[in-house]
């Protein structure tokens, strides 16, 4: 049996809510100080007070979210601003997919699990091949978005300047947990050497002529090869599964036998005036 299966059935969801909550953490720290620098750049861009905490709610995407600024910012208008976000978050639909055969109920069940399919929370809830734990999951990102929207709320109310987080050197925080991530998911997983190595290149590539949200969407064209090479690893991986299991059956069958023989001969007696 494969063993993020095994690793699956043993942990209890409650286990793995846990231990989202401890991975997210990290995560929702570097969040909030992210977020901090968001309030105070986009209250110093006149968005007000309100507007930026709305948007942290509803989109939590940092990403996606400075893109908004930075379009706005540079005189561009709300459909291109708009675009350049979901452009960004066009990356959520594979990640979406990979993981949506692990979510539970109906369409509006998946749909509203599926809200919690963030960068940091996606990459620590995967098991290996292919497959997600969705209460990891739900742990991760339950601490990151409170985070998130409490760190803007602070940047909006404090307006600290907004090259803070530069000058302090706390902006690389976010990077450095995400290259964590990297490093282990491809320390357990050979299979993802080369779609992290592709995606590097790619990107270091596109960062030269493009910003930085066009080349990262680039880069993520090198999980296709993931992607096309996955299909058939998941298929020798199940028929060894059913293999093992047929092993297994067929092996505890003739142990079964003495024990079926007694309790034939058992109830026969019993019937036996």
């Amino acid at each position: 049996m494969d063993s993020s299966r095994q690793a699956e059935a043993v942990v209890s969801p409650r286990a793995s809510f846990l231990s989202g909550l401890r991975t997210g953490s990290g995560l929702a720290a570097a969040s909030f100080l992210l977020a901090v620098s968001f309030g105070a750049i986009s209250t110093s861009h006149g968005w007000g007070h309100l507007a930026p905490v709305i948007c942290s709610m509803a989109v939590f995407s940092g990403s996606a979210q400075f893109a908004l600024l930075a379009a706005l910012g540079s005189g561009g208008g709300p459909a291109g601003a708009v675009l350049s976000a979901a452009l960004i978050n066009s990356r959520f639909i594979p990640m979406g997919i990979a993981v949506a055969g692990d979510l539970r109920g109906g369409r509006f069940r998946r749909a509203l699990e599926g809200q919690a399919v963030v960068d940091g929370s996606w990459a620590a809830a995967h098991l290996g091949g292919g497959r997600f734990d969705r209460y990891l999951l739900f742990g991760a990102t339950a601490i990151q978005w409170p985070a998130w929207v409490a760190g803007t709320a602070l940047g909006v109310v404090v307006s600290p300047d907004p090259d803070l987080l530069h000058r302090l050197g706390l902006d690389v925080l976010t990077p450095a947990l995400f290259l964590a991530l990297l490093f282990d998911e491809v320390r357990r997983e050979r299979i993802n050497r080369l779609p992290a190595l592709l995606g590097a290149v790619i990107a270091a590539g596109l960062i030269v002529f493009l910003p930085a949200g066009p080349a990262l969407v680039g880069a993520a064209l090198a999980a296709l090869v993931a992607l096309f090479r996955t299909p058939a690893r998941h298929r020798q991986a199940d028929e060894t599964d059913e293999t093992t299991a047929a092993d297994t059956t067929e092996a505890a069958e003739p142990a079964d036998m003495p024990e079926r023989a007694l309790r034939s001969a058992r109830s026969d007696e019993e019937v036996m005036p």
